[in-house]
């Protein structure tokens, strides 16, 4: 059963961030039981040469392509990329090749937003050798069912509690991504090496207290900017997507690479501008995102540049940065996860110091838990 967690503001999103750690153990403890079946599912596709790989999913869902995709795809040698459903649907002729054996791995909390069975569908109508991994949230969903019934498919269900009720993907999010990793990588991410990462994460909660002392300071913020190179830009898009979302606009949120961010980006910068960099673990690209933090430190232009890291030096102990609690050396793909419960705790906190109700942020209704008003037109070569 899962664990009895106290929400101090009295939200389901509180809630659903505190349960992340033990979550994901639990998610990942249940593949090892379901691994035989999986494999057997798996292993005949992954020896197809040509097989491609594709991470789906709509919004948060989509993100999580997004921030693993590079990784994995170079981890395992596999051809993985990754295209949101909302792509797939306007355009499935520019995604989805005939010639190809493909597997569609399509990541949903309800699954029942309109896009994800309609990219399914449609991978089943253009692409004649085609095969479905759904990792979803909602047992009673109808990317779930329908995967039930598909002799081409096998359905991976996270732990109950994932399905967010809070109206933004925290928990969902986070267990999808490393359910995946672990079915891709279980080499690197597995039930027993990412108990370091829970680990860390609860001490990142714990260190946050009752949330209430915010976490990167509070200031008359107007705009926020997340950075981050590789896989850490996916991670950099979601967490400004939280904001988003939990401040229903109020606060604007951008998103960038460091590279990216000073080909024009960068002039969104003012004096009310928090800028938030997430700082790789991998040296080569971490002399990058320094750079930059340098640059946007000597500037002067932002109210305030953190860096958030796994580990300090001269340059992030010069101005505002959070370290992340003592732990053996991880990845990107691992210190990602700690880089979003930060972002996750942010946008909360935020959201209740507008005034906004976090688990119903749009007071007006124009955007909804799970997407409305999306029209599907039939596919016609």
């Amino acid at each position: 059963m899962p664990e009895t967690i106290t929400s101090v503001t009295g939200t389901w999103t509180e809630t659903e961030i505190r349960q992340q750690p033990a979550s994901w153990i639990r998610s990942l403890t249940n593949l090892d039981k379901l691994r035989p079946a999986l494999d057997g599912f798996l292993t005949p596709l992954l020896s197809k040469k040509d097989l491609r790989i594709v991470l789906t999913g709509a919004g948060t869902s989509a993100f999580i392509g997004d921030i693993i995709a590079p990784w994995l795809s170079r981890h395992t040698g596999l051809n993985i990329s990754a295209v949101p459903t909302t792509d797939l649907v306007t355009n499935p002729m520019d995604y989805l090749n005939a010639a190809h054996p493909l597997l569609l791995v399509s990541f949903a909390r309800s699954g029942n937003s309109p896009e994800s069975l309609a990219a399914v569908n449609l991978a089943n109508q253009l692409v004649p050798e085609c095969y479905h991994l759904p990792i979803t949230c909602n047992e009673a969903g109808s990317l779930y069912q329908n995967a039930l019934d598909s002799d081409n498919a096998f359905a991976l269900l996270m732990p109950a509690e994932t399905h967010d009720r809070g109206f933004a993907m925290t928990s969902s999010i986070t267990t999808m991504m490393a359910s995946c990793l672990a079915v891709f990588a279980p080499d690197t991410i597995n039930s027993q090496t990412f108990r370091d990462v829970a680990d860390r994460c609860r001490a990142i909660l714990d260190s946050l207290g009752d949330f209430r002392s915010g976490v990167f300071g509070y200031e008359p913020w107007e705009r926020i900017v997340y950075l981050g190179s590789g896989g850490l830009q996916g991670a950099a898009r979601e967490s400004a997507l939280k904001v988003l979302e939990l401040t229903a606009g109020k606060l604007a949120a951008f998103y960038d690479s460091p590279t990216g961010f000073r080909h024009g980006p960068k002039s969104l910068i003012n004096a009310q501008t928090l800028v938030v960099v997430f700082v790789s673990s991998h040296p080569y690209t971490r002399q990058y995102d320094l750079d930059l933090l340098a640059e946007l430190r000597r500037d002067g232009e932002a109210m305030r540049v953190v860096a958030v890291a796994a580990e300090t030096d001269e340059l992030i102990a010069a101005g505002p940065h959070i370290l992340l609690p003592p732990a053996r050396p991880f990845i990107d793909m691992e210190q990602v996860f700690c880089f979003l419960i930060y972002a996750q705790v942010f946008a909360l906190t935020q959201s209740l110091s507008i005034g906004n109700t976090p688990d119903t942020p749009s007071a007006n209704g124009t955007v909804n838990r799970v997407v409305q008003g999306v029209v599907i037109h039939p596919w016609k070569a």
